[in-house]
């Protein structure tokens, strides 16, 4: 299933580092549950209903063809991991969207 990313997240890691993730409200209610079982410190939404700009496309392509979104069942938070490219694309949605 392809998802399709509308949001931005902050997501606050065990050891109190943040980090920023585009995604949607499953994602987003994936890391509430996460948080809630101890797996993430906290997620907060920072920006809804996102422009679907070229950058927000192309990080959505590398997701959708890296990764799966898992169920709600969950034993671990699994952030993805991330090339320098698509750090680069995420900081173009964040500068876009001026959040960060």
């Amino acid at each position: 299933m392809n998802e399709t990313f509308d949001l931005i997240e902050e997501i606050t890691r065990l050891d109190g580092t943040k980090y920023s993730e585009i995604g949607n409200l499953t994602h987003n209610g994936r890391a509430e549950k996460a948080a809630e079982l101890g797996l993430i410190k906290e997620v907060r939404i920072v920006k809804l209903n996102i422009p679907h700009s070229i950058h927000v496309e192309n990080y959505e392509k590398f997701v959708n063809e890296h990764y799966t979104m898992s169920g709600w069942e969950m034993e671990s938070w699994d952030e993805w991991p991330k090339n320098d490219e698509m750090k680069a694309e995420i900081e173009a949605v964040l500068m876009e969207n001026k959040v960060g």
